[in-house]
């Protein structure tokens, strides 16, 4: 008896070894998806925007003062959503910016995203060169152009290849912050929020199926935040019941937005051939623990026009107890759980119809 329990200890241990292994194996090197292509604006810049005549940078310090390769032109103190997300599906390395993604890591993915971009091209110009979508879709036909060569030498089917990989499309709050709302901008004078938001899904939803045509099969939609809440647009409408107004004004624009993307989701899903998209409800996300525990009203850099920190800086000390980085964009915590919880939802509402690690796996 002793003998059997014995070989049965043995056989439990060998058994919970090999398990921490494979979860080990799936965290780092061994990728749940080949590739990982991201679309869309600051929340997923990793340096598109460096080398360009833009004001909208963050290669320098107090920017990723907690990231091991310093100021990388992330808008945080640390990683990015994208950043988290690529970790949660096996990546060993965050995906490279297209500006100077080369040669073989092509093949893992590349991240488009750029700064102040959105779904119309003329939202953020007022910053310069910046990357909208339509010219980050003009950027990923060089580089499926490059992965058609490189596959085509191994006689590999670039369609198959990309039919297996993730598209990530985080892209629409500039359209709201540096557009609709900006009064450098007359949209508001064309469109109500309804219009607008219609607008702008429509736009986008041709966007996708652009990507669609070009291979692309697997889409993780992600919705906005409360854009209303951040503490540029807090303080661009002023306190008093006015500013709260104007606050809830531009938190429902963002929702009429994020109820479209929702729709888009079924829509898209139910008229593209192998096609799945799905929708995470950042906004949810936003305004569940831990997230909505965390500092909100101040910034944690000192800002620089109410909107990105001061070079050099001051810098508060608890940085996860913040939610705000600088005037708009969240700390490494916060983008942590958006990351997570996008990979892997822990509430019903946190994805539609499911989360990033099912997706992996249709």
């Amino acid at each position: 008896m002793a003998s059997q329990l014995k070989s049965l200890s043995w056989m439990l241990l060998i058994f919970l070894l090999l398990s921490n292994l494979k979860q080990h194996c799936n965290a780092v090197g061994n990728p749940q998806v080949p590739c990982l292509f991201v679309f869309g604006e600051s929340l997923s810049d990793v340096g598109n925007n460096n080398d360009r005549l833009t004001l909208s940078k963050a290669n320098y310090l107090p920017y990723g003062v907690d990231f091991p390769k310093g100021p990388t032109g992330r808008f945080s103190n640390g990683r990015n959503m994208i950043d988290v997300l690529a970790q949660n599906l096996g990546f060993d390395e965050s995906i490279s910016p297209f500006a100077t993604a080369r040669g073989e890591e092509i093949l893992r993915g590349v991240n488009y995203a750029s700064s102040s971009a959105g779904i119309r091209s003329e939202t953020g110009k007022i910053y310069g060169d910046i990357i909208s979508m339509d010219m980050q879709l003009e950027n990923y036909q060089i580089t499926l152009s490059q992965i058609n060569k490189m596959l085509g030498n191994r006689n590999t089917s670039t369609t198959e290849y990309l039919s297996k990989c993730i598209y990530s499309v985080a892209i629409g709050a500039n359209d709201y912050i540096d557009n609709y709302f900006s009064p450098v901008y007359t949209t508001s004078l064309i469109y109500n929020p309804q219009q607008y938001a219609v607008v702008l899904n429509q736009q986008l939803s041709q966007q996708l199926q652009t990507l669609y045509k070009s291979g692309a099969r697997k889409f993780a939609l992600i919705g906005l935040t409360a854009l209303g809440n951040i503490p540029f647009e807090r303080s661009a409408c002023g306190s008093g019941s006015s500013g709260s107004a104007c606050v809830d004004k531009i938190n429902n624009a963002a929702q009429l937005f994020n109820y479209g993307l929702k729709s888009t989701v079924d829509q898209l899903n139910s008229n593209l051939t192998n096609a799945t998209f799905i929708f995470i409800n950042a906004s949810a996300i936003e305004s569940s623990p831990p997230i909505a525990s965390k500092v909100a009203d101040v910034s944690c850099c000192e800002l620089l026009l109410n909107l990105v920190c001061i070079p050099f800086g001051k810098i508060c000390s608890n940085r996860n107890d913040y939610k705000y980085w600088d005037g708009i964009h969240p700390t490494d915590a916060v983008h942590a759980v958006y990351g997570e919880r996008a990979y892997k939802a822990q509430s019903p509402t946190d994805a539609y119809p499911f989360d990033v690690n099912r997706l992996a796996q249709v």
